[in-house]
């Protein structure tokens, strides 16, 4: 039996890989930054439907300090490095400097491969979307004009792991997973950021509905593939774009879940939100620039690798979105 680290398990996407991993046998080990989450960790991995038991080990570890790395490391044959920092969108730094030290102490704890999550940002961006898919082949310009800091960061972050490996990484393998847009049911009371676009329509708090679009996917694939990339023969060198098959407008959501939820949904606005509006906005709001850099477009993603290479099948994307809705109304989040 396999030990696998999983950094950021008390994040949304970590405890379900950490859950996935258990469920697929393995031994393993997850990094909180404090040690005061460890009753949380569990609780999420148990709604998540795997007991963790003896099976899964809480170790103290943050990605702003070399301490705890080595001992979080020792005697694992694969990790999942989930974990970001806690403030993305200020921290482009740390989120570069943290893959990198991650990556340092698997190839000093004579890891085997390291498996990325990295992001569809960090292909679709900074360039103009056309009709044709992005594919792995594609990255975005970090340098580009009016992108938001996560993009940056996690595109920064990607690059600076993969330069990491090719300079100094000896034997270690690396593998990239770029998610799109990840929705799912929710484990605590505190959903990630593209889960809060569902939440925002569920209380009114989205009262008219940009023209943005996005391509869901569902958290328990995202993390199924995480763990299947830790052993799959030849991945190791490779990026593969974790996308449902659905590019849907956020307009495409809200009727979504008014159809599909009846009165739960009653304050979900399907009103559009006039573009030129949100772009004259965004010239005195310095927090709306990045949302109106992505009004009207349509990055489609291409999912074939993925598909092909793990012989994975996506969740359908209105399921995914439904199953988001309910699961933040049975935790009193709307």
């Amino acid at each position: 039996m396999t030990t696998i680290l999983v950094t950021g398990g008390s994040g949304f996407l970590g405890a379900y890989a950490v859950a996935s991993a258990l469920r697929a046998g393995h031994q393993v080990r997850t990094t909180v930054r404090s040690l005061a989450r460890e009753l949380d960790v569990r609780a999420m991995v148990t709604a998540a439907g795997v007991d963790p038991g003896p099976a899964l080990e809480v170790v103290p570890a943050d990605l702003t300090a070399d301490d705890g790395w080595a001992e979080a490391m020792a005697g694992c044959t694969g990790v999942l490095h989930i974990a970001a920092p806690a403030d993305l969108a200020e921290l482009v730094g740390p989120a570069r400097d943290g893959a990198v030290r991650v990556l340092r102490a698997a190839r000093d704890a004579g890891v085997a491969r390291v498996v990325l999550t990295s992001t569809f940002g960090a292909i679709a961006y900074g360039r103009k979307a056309t009709e044709q898919p992005f594919t792995e082949a594609d990255w975005t310009d970090p340098h580009a004009p009016g992108l938001e800091p996560y993009v940056v960061a996690k595109t920064l972050a990607e690059r600076a792991a993969w330069d990491f490996v090719a300079r100094e990484g000896g034997g270690l393998e690396l593998v990239v997973i770029n998610p799109t847009s990840v929705f799912g049911p929710v484990l605590d009371i505190n959903p990630s950021n593209s889960i809060g676009l569902v939440r925002a329509m569920l209380s009114g708090a989205m009262p008219r509905v940009p023209d943005i679009w996005i391509t869901p996917v569902d958290v328990r694939d995202v993390a199924d593939l995480h763990v299947r990339a830790i052993d799959l023969p030849g991945a190791g060198g490779e990026r593969f774009i974790a996308a449902g098959d659905t590019l849907m407008s956020m307009r495409d959501v809200a009727k979504l879940l008014r159809g599909r939820l009846g009165r739960d949904a009653a304050r979900v606005s399907t009103r559009p939100l006039w573009t030129p509006l949100v772009r004259a906005t965004a010239l005195a709001v310095p927090t709306m620039r990045g949302l109106a850099g992505n009004v009207g477009v349509r990055r489609r993603a291409d999912n074939t690798k993925a598909r092909q290479a793990f012989d994975w099948t996506p969740r359908d994307a209105e399921d995914t979105l439904v199953d988001t809705a309910r699961s933040l109304i049975a935790f009193g989040a709307v």
